[in-house]
């Protein structure tokens, strides 16, 4: 049988099912957003939502643009830079960006009225992003949590019986007497079993007949790289307005549009049983999600007190609506010397491309601001998001009347529920203006962690989205720290910014989830595999050219 046809019936496999969804970690990329827009905006750590009179804040209170009073135009570019990484596949440690581009029209509607009308874009999520990972493993494997599962002997479990189909392929199925694949038989599961864990070789009955057994190596340590690569690009259209100075009304439509890449390569050191070091087993992974969202957001900020300038804002964003597509490429090695099983050869390959839902949170704000003279200005935004409501949804087809027909991934929602939790965004910003034309920023912006620590990318979920799992590792991050500054400068009608951003998070990288199985001797198996501390620490520099007319 030759690999293309062996990919052909991979596809086949899992086409015949409904358009499903993708699991947790890879959704959670959807999730969240970057300190990111003008260089005022960042150097201030983003806490303009009630200050206003800020292009970049018609994405986090829409009531801000209305505190225009003349209209204008601006562009930021920058660069962005991964501290402690090493180029991987084509993504370096540092790569330009271009971040944010827009225009504010604004029209006097009465003596102390304003209509406001406002277009943006900027880049909401910049992917671009190197991570590594190695360890000891101490005897645990991929493989090994491969033939755990297959222990189960039905979906319902967690596992799923295996057996060959017409094409002397082995495949998961339901249960001893389905004809169904099982959906915790993944991608990944469907490589290693006809690729690595099958031996038809080594075990015979009396009278000499092969008995294809499902069996494991176990590991020393393992290697893995991946290259994150794309952006989120959000367009938003603004109308804002006042009532008498005082009250500050607004709506933005946004638009999204998601392109991710992610490549990765993991490896295994394989044992022997001698724990003698064989070669490896390389997992090569290539994955795209691609797709539009849309969302509305309400704003609105008032001056409790007529005299003063102290302002209070508040807003709310509607979850995004997003419509998605995943496609992979992954392939499989087995390198070891001399090769342990082979049953289907020294390598495998798989390849998928499906479209579904992904419904993000609703997100809340709160904000304050209050400046001093025309000198001073202080600024202090909160957010909250809860991650862990995020809507997986498998696309059922359309009706009559080519509206999309879909129906929420329960299982998956659950796993989503207990991997993610509530989001907390702190912002906080100064600016201070020695002379009339020079202004000195600085800012500062937590996030709060998106991931439990006990959270787990769970392959052994009876969900539609589990079947399409090409890999098995996942990262949960921490709290993220973003410290800026910057300076502002204009002369006449063209303003020039420049801002710093240093941001930190840390995290835990698994190379798969933990589990423990029976073997057919009775005894129990456990599988733990390895964690290891990671690091994202990112640099940006920031310049914003503006004009005012």
């Amino acid at each position: 049988m030759t690999m293309n046809k062996r990919i052909i019936i991979a596809a086949l496999l899992l086409t015949s099912m409904s358009a499903a969804a993708q699991d947790t970690y890879e959704n959670a990329r959807a999730l969240g957003s970057d300190l990111n827009g003008t260089a005022r905006y960042v150097g201030m750590g983003g806490a303009l939502d009630a200050l206003g009179a800020e292009i970049s804040t018609i994405s986090t209170n829409p009531a801000a643009i209305g505190l225009f009073r003349h209209s204008m135009v601006s562009m930021s570019l920058g660069v962005v830079s991964q501290q402690d990484a090493h180029k991987f596949d084509n993504v370096g440690k540092t790569n330009p960006s271009f971040d944010q581009i827009g225009f504010v029209y604004s029209m006097q509607a009465g003596p102390t009225s304003f209509l406001n009308f406002g277009v943006n874009y900027h880049k909401s999520r910049n992917f671009d992003q190197i991570l590594s990972a190695t360890n000891s493993l101490y005897q645990s494997s991929l493989s090994k949590h491969i033939v755990g599962k297959s222990t189960l002997g039905s979906d319902l479990q967690g596992g799923y019986f295996l057996d060959t189909n017409k094409d002397k392929e082995w495949i998961g199925w339901r249960n001893n007497s389905s004809s169904e694949r099982a959906y915790p038989y993944t991608q990944l599961d469907y490589m290693y079993t006809n690729a690595v864990t099958m031996d038809d070789v080594n075990n015979k009955d009396s009278k000499g007949n092969i008995i294809p057994t499902n069996t494991y190596e176990e590991a020393s340590a393992y290697n893995f790289d991946r290259a994150h690569s794309g952006w989120i690009s959000d367009f938003d259209f603004n109308i804002s307005g006042n009532i008498n100075n005082r009250f500050y009304l607004g709506i933005t439509m946004g638009l999204h549009y998601m392109n991710y890449k992610g490549y990765s390569v993991y490896s295994e050191n394989v044992l022997d049983a001698g724990n003698k070091d064989i070669g490896q087993y390389t997992l090569t992974d290539e994955r795209k999600i691609t797709g539009t969202g849309f969302d509305v957001k309400l704003g609105f900020i008032f001056r409790p007190i007529a005299e003063s300038p102290f302002r209070v804002g508040l807003s709310v964003t509607t979850p995004t609506w997003y419509e998605l597509k995943s496609e992979n490429f992954t392939t499989l090695r087995n390198a070891a010397d001399p090769i342990v099983h082979n049953y289907g050869g020294d390598s495998w390959k798989s390849s998928e491309s499906l479209k579904y839902l992904y419904y993000t949170p609703w997100k809340f704000g709160a904000s304050l601001g209050h400046t001093i003279g025309n000198y001073l200005a202080l600024g202090a935004s909160y957010e909250y998001s809860d991650c862990s409501s995020a809507d997986t949804r498998v696309i059922d087809g359309y009706d009559e009347f080519d509206n999309r027909e879909s129906h929420s991934d329960r299982v998956m929602n659950s796993n989503t529920e207990h991997s993610l939790k509530g989001v907390h965004t702190l912002k906080l910003g100064a600016e201070f203006k020695p002379e009339t034309d020079v202004a000195i920023r600085l800012g500062y912006n937590y996030v709060s962690p998106m991931y439990q620590k006990n959270g787990v990318r769970d392959n052994m979920l009876d969900s539609e989205g589990n079947c399409y799992s090409s890999t098995a590792d996942y990262t949960n991050w921490s709290d993220t720290n973003r410290f800026t500054c910057g300076l502002g400068f204009r002369f006449d009608k063209i303003n020039f910014d420049i801002a710093y951003q240093y941001s930190v998070t840390n995290g835990t990288f698994h190379p798969f989830q933990d589990t423990s199985f029976i073997e057919s001797s009775g005894a129990k198996v456990t599988n733990i595999g390895t964690t290891t501390d990671v690091s994202n620490k990112r640099h940006q520099l920031l310049f914003t050219l503006g004009y005012t007319f």
